[in-house]
């Protein structure tokens, strides 16, 4: 592959029950199944949903005692994503925290995954300084981007907490793009005007990366959204572009959208992406590439 830099995605909404790690679990998953892209994904959540939903996995009893006993070695040897921001912080001296697949778990050949850990409610409580975790993240990449056990990734995923928090910050000052997973519901305009009239003052002085938007959990009739799913698709276009031009931020409401689908609620923990919801996951992939070049 090239020797580029991967292309960083965080998924974040403020508001709970979006879908937001199904979808950054079925991206990566889809990408990297379909596709000659490897990638990595984190979950930098406190509350676990991802390293949990993963935990639990159905497909095989092997996989999921594999990772039990990984998660336990790592945690054990401290080789968390704590752990490296616990290094990361201390006070005169440089960030000797090594990376390899005792930091990085291998789900797949292609696909692979930073859990998160119990220990990172303490970050939430700002034992850290802000400014001090700032650069945490893009250090971090960089360590894994020049170390030779595990492979060059063509893009990294991270699910973010609903929650801002000094990990969120770190991630939004140096990730290409965010994306924001909304459902077609009378929050969804408003929330996405919450979410984008904060940010920026949020990262400041940091640039805000470019933001995409799209319609989560849709529901369709002959293939096409709902009239109703149409209209909040506008209402939350309107509120995009209206966000775009005040605030002069690069903010875009995708036209792809993830249709809802019952066996997408078991798409971590077993059951894959639905093969007929894969072409919608490929579709948001490339105007994310699209948007970003």
């Amino acid at each position: 592959m090239a020797d580029k830099s991967p292309r960083t995605i965080a998924t974040i909404n403020f508001k709970g029950g979006v879908g937001k790690t199904t979808v950054t679990w079925c991206l990566g998953e889809v990408l990297s199944t379909t596709s000659n892209m490897r990638g990595l994904m984190f979950d930098l959540d406190a509350q676990m949903s991802l390293t949990q939903a993963i935990a639990l996995n159905e497909h095989t009893g092997f996989l999921e005692d594999r990772f039990a006993k990984w998660y336990q070695t790592a945690i054990e040897r401290k080789k968390t994503i704590f752990d490296a921001l616990d290094a990361f912080t201390r006070p005169a001296q440089h960030f000797d925290f090594g990376v390899g697949y005792d930091f990085i778990y291998p789900l797949a050949d292609t696909f692979h995954f930073v859990p998160s850990v119990e220990d990172l409610y303490w970050q939430e409580l700002e034992i850290f300084d802000r400014d001090g975790v700032r650069d945490f993240i893009r250090r971090l990449l960089g360590k894994i981007d020049n170390c030779k056990q595990v492979p060059r990734y063509d893009f990294v995923l991270f699910d973010c907490p609903p929650s801002f928090t000094l990990l969120s910050y770190s991630v939004l000052s140096c990730c290409d793009l965010i994306l924001i997973p909304v459902n077609p519901d009378f929050f969804a305009s408003k929330g996405v005007a919450l979410i984008l009239n904060s940010l920026r003052m949020r990262i400041e002085p940091h640039p805000l990366p470019k933001i995409g938007v799209f319609m989560n959990k849709a529901k369709t009739y002959a293939n096409a959204p709902t009239k109703e799913v149409q209209f909040y698709m506008r209402e939350v276009k309107r509120v995009c572009d209206a966000a775009a031009a005040r605030q002069k931020i690069e903010a875009k409401f995708f036209d792809s959208y993830i249709r809802e689908r019952v066996g997408i609620k078991r798409a971590i923990t077993g059951g894959g992406v639905p093969q007929e919801m894969v072409g919608d996951f490929q579709s948001l992939w490339r105007e994310c590439v699209q948007f970003l070049s």
